[in-house]
């Protein structure tokens, strides 16, 4: 299960510098570790580089997101990438830990498309021994919460690719909205694919929490 993961090559790329939300708080430092139903978010690690090789490479995993890295050297820079995006303000990637383990299998980002996390932009990528488990529920709904609550996102919206119907029945199924076709927006392997826009406005969100929603 996976939809719109298109950071992986940020950590090769040369960013020119960005302004930093004026705003700090503890996440900048550290990512919280934040516990569900059968699952923990937490920081990436170095050591989550070989695990997320050989899961987010699977072709299956990997067919609707951007190439991720191919060596375990990849990931470890794309980890550490991530980590200094997160100092920045601008970026976060959460591990996926399924109760009883304790290395990653798969990631949830989250990453600012106005500069200060007013609307915010979503992806995952998760093992595909983990579909269908109730694992990627209960890591949606602590990202979602993540998102609105800490780190104060309006609307958050999410990109999946036509095709993938596993992705965004999933983006239904937490509450999702969608909003249209974005016509050829998503090259993979040499060829431009439709991609369903999806959002969720913070105070939906909320709402969806107090009624209980599908989500909990």
């Amino acid at each position: 299960m996976d939809i719109a993961v298109r950071e992986w090559s940020g950590y090769l790329s040369s960013i020119a510098p960005r302004q930093a939300p004026e705003t700090t708080s503890d996440w900048r430092m550290r990512l919280p570790v934040m516990t569900g139903a059968g699952v923990t978010l937490r920081e990436l690690r170095t050591s989550d580089a070989p695990a997320l090789l050989a899961l987010l490479g699977e072709p299956e995993v990997a067919r609707f997101i951007s190439p991720p890295p191919t060596t375990v050297e990849g990931f470890e820079r794309f980890i550490a990438w991530a980590r200094q995006e997160r100092g920045a303000g601008r970026y976060i990637c959460f591990a996926v830990v399924p109760q009883g383990m304790d290395t990653a299998v798969g990631i949830f980002q989250i990453r600012q498309l106005d500069g200060q996390f007013g609307t915010a932009e979503w992806g995952f990528a998760l093992g595909r021994s983990l579909w269908g488990t109730g694992v990627f529920r209960a890591a949606a709904r602590l990202t979602v919460d993540f998102a609105f609550d800490t780190l104060g996102v309006h609307r958050l919206e999410a990109r999946a690719a036509v095709g993938n119907g596993r992705g965004n029945g999933a983006l239904a199924k937490i509450g999702a909205v969608r909003e249209g076709v974005l016509r050829r927006s998503f090259l993979r392997h040499g060829q431009y694919h439709d991609q369903a826009l999806w959002s969720i406005v913070r105070d939906d969100w909320r709402r969806q929490r107090q009624m209980g929603a599908a989500v909990h």
